[in-house]
Formats: structure tokens, C-alpha cells, sequence
């Protein structure tokens, strides 16, 4: 391997490294994202917020006029996130369905940083939209890590959250700089 396509290795691993650290600073921690109040065919009708470790979040959506009469029907997705950065694979969701209303619940983890959640409206003809598009609806936990900001949530205590020890916010991004600095570190031998 020549020293050019050795640098230019080097320097896609460090590009992507970095993508998922320039997507999550484009999310305000502790900043719920909702749906707006035009642009969906549902409005929510009760959310927990802030979610908490250990306890019961809820969402209830209410299905528009239209998209009832129309025979349209609704999954929900919901993907919870840690503290350490891992988020859980999306899981659809069994919804209690009373008319127009879709209602469910899940208790988070303990150290979890929010609860993303999105629907997937599917119309009479299988065709389908996912509300939001391409991205999650956010419930931020009362206690909670962001790389970019640190701790908080109503719950922070002025230290940290209450965590296991061993549990170490940051540490799958410590580990990717280790590597890197090894990368170089190889390249530069020669």
C-alpha cells in the first residue's frame, strides 16, 4: 500500500468517526422534538415528559378527520437511546386503538437519554409515510448525557446522574479516537 492511499485511508476513518458526532450536534439536549401542528395527519394527545429511568412513558396520538375516513392506519416505533451512545434497535410497538386513538407505553432503562418515536401512517393503497421523515420525534430523559453539552435534565443533580460506574458516557468515542491516533501512528512508521 502506497503512502498516499495510506493517508487517504486514514483520513476516511477519521471522516467517518466524525460523521455521528456532527449529526448529534444538530439535537438541542434536553430539547423534546414534536411533531408540528400542520404537517402530520395526527396531533398528540397526552406525552410523558420528561422520561424517567425505570418508570412508564406514554404517548397518545389522536388520527385526523381524514386520515380516519380514509382508512388509513398508524404504527408506532420506538427507540431508546442510553446514556453511553447506543440506542436500541427500533421496535414497532402494540398500540391500544380506541376510535382515532393510538396509545402506547414502555419504561426505559436506567441511564437512558431519551425515547425517539415515530409513526408510520399506511394508507388503503399499502403505500406509506413515516411521520417524522427520515428522523425521530425525541422525549429527552430528566437525566441525561449529550456529548456536545454534558449532564442534565430536571433530575441532574449538579454532579452527574445516578449511574452505574462502570457505565462511561463517551467511552465508544474514546476508544475511536485510540484507534485513530494508532492509525497515524502506523502510517508515520514508515
Amino acid at each position: 500500500m502506497s503512502m498516499q492511499s495510506r493517508n487517504l485511508f486514514v483520513l476516511l476513518i477519521i471522516t467517518l468517526f466524525l460523521i455521528p458526532t456532527s449529526l448529534a450536534s444538530e439535537v438541542v439536549a434536553g430539547e423534546d422534538v414534536n411533531p408540528g401542528a400542520d404537517d402530520t395527519p395526527f396531533s398528540i394527545a397526552e406525552r410523558t415528559s420528561p422520561s424517567v429511568d425505570g418508570a412508564s412513558w406514554s404517548l397518545s396520538i389522536v388520527m385526523d378527520d381524514d386520515a380516519h375516513d380514509n382508512g388509513t392506519t398508524f404504527e408506532i416505533l420506538t427507540q431508546v437511546c442510553t446514556n453511553d451512545g447506543v440506542c436500541d434497535p427500533p421496535m414497532k410497538m402494540d398500540a391500544l386503538i380506541d376510535g382515532k386513538e393510538h396509545s402506547i407505553s414502555i419504561t426505559p432503562p436506567s441511564d437512558h437519554t431519551y425515547v425517539n418515536w415515530r409513526v408510520k401512517a399506511i394508507y388503503s393503497d399499502d403505500n406509506y409515510t413515516n411521520y417524522p421523515n427520515g428522523d425521530w420525534y425525541k422525549t429527552w430523559s430528566s437525566c441525561y448525557f449529550q456529548q456536545d453539552s454534558g449532564w442534565g435534565g430536571v433530575d441532574y443533580d449538579g454532579a452527574k446522574c445516578d449511574i452505574d460506574s462502570e457505565e462511561t458516557p463517551g467511552f465508544g468515542l474514546a476508544i475511536g479516537l485510540v484507534g485513530i491516533a494508532m492509525a497515524v501512528a502506523f502510517t508515520r512508521r514508515d
